[in-house]
């Protein structure tokens, strides 16, 4: 059942959603988008599989017919039961927050009800999810504490069992019940033999910049998760899995280049999508970025993976503007 604060904040989002939809229409978006309308609801404090373990969430449900795009890069109409969680980068919140912060205000058109939107008509007919990070230190710099072990400033420091797939198994089914969404996900733990999945669940995931170091938590968990009966059901109906422009203010494992990992995730029969810009992987001040890159893309290859990838705007100068734009061009 939705809680009281999160129908208020459902009330508080129409008339942006209203305003939204219409900005979609106007000529700055990529040609060939239709406008997509739906419900937009923010979840506060949903718990993942730990109750400390909270994460605030923007979801946007589809319409009921949902136009999507209107040329050949068209995803589909989903079922009822598909979704799409999206990790933001640094200094993308909501809208409302961004609006008070001087150094957000000039980046205001990728707040999470914006990303909400295009995420929307990218995957016509998919429930999409807004993961806002647990923190973000100095109102900017991304934490996502709740998934991965990470300083301050969010640089990570991955590990084989910090629990970020049963992180994100509770995060989405604790998700679907507060939005009072039909055939939710069965609670963790909840019986000695896990209970099936709905049957026609199915889930993409995105990262963005910093969100990127969600997915590659993941995958250095694979093997682990791959091998426990509770989380074997859930990766097996996550479809596509897409990195935009990964990047972290770490030193390093800005893209994952274990070769025991990369097995993991090449077998796992997932679509991989890696998509950069020259901001992240021509920076000659971070040179390891585009060295684990192609390390990434080579590793997968040769291991089989099912992996596409694309470097955009490589005619124009590396700029953060394009940084961002890749979450509408990808």
């Amino acid at each position: 059942m939705v809680n009281i604060r999160s129908a208020v904040s459902r009330l508080s989002l129409v008339a942006l959603a209203h305003t939204m939809s219409t900005t979609f229409g106007t000529s700055s978006e990529p040609p060939g988008l239709c406008r997509t309308t739906g419900r937009l609801l923010r979840l506060s404090g949903v718990p993942g599989y730990e109750q400390h373990r909270r994460n605030d969430i923007l979801l946007l449900s589809p319409a009921a017919e949902t136009p999507g795009r209107c040329d050949n890069h068209t995803e589909g109409l989903q079922s009822a039961n598909a979704h799409v969680v999206f990790f933001p980068g640094d200094i993308q919140n909501f809208q409302q927050e961004m609006a008070v912060q001087a150094e957000a205000v000039p980046w205001l058109s990728w707040s999470l009800e914006h990303v909400a939107f295009i995420m929307g008509n990218r995957f016509p007919g998919r429930h999409i999810w807004v993961i806002r990070a647990s923190h973000m230190y100095l109102h900017k710099f991304s934490c996502y504490q709740n998934f991965v072990e990470s300083n301050l400033f969010g640089a990570p420091e991955h590990s084989s069992d910090y629990g970020a797939i049963r992180q994100l198994r509770g995060l989405v089914g604790h998700g679907m019940e507060q939005a009072g969404l039909p055939n939710p996900l069965p609670p963790l733990g909840g019986a000695a033999v896990p209970l099936p999945l709905p049957q026609d669940f199915s889930l993409s995931l995105v990262g963005f910049s910093k969100g990127c170091v969600v997915l590659n938590q993941m995958v250095y968990e694979l093997a682990g998760a791959r091998a426990d009966s509770e989380l074997r059901p859930f990766l097996d109906r996550i479809s596509d899995v897409y990195w935009l422009d990964g990047g972290h203010p770490g030193g390093s494992e800005t893209w994952v280049t274990d070769k025991r990992a990369l097995s993991e995730l090449a077998t796992s029969g997932v679509a991989l999508h890696a998509h950069v810009t020259p901001y992240e992987v021509q920076d000659p001040m971070r040179a390891w970025v585009g060295r684990e890159h192609r390390s990434f893309i080579k590793t997968l290859e040769e291991l089989g993976a099912c992996v596409t990838h694309r470097l955009h705007f490589e005619d124009e100068p590396a700029s953060i503007e394009n940084h961002f734009r890749v979450i509408k061009e990808f």
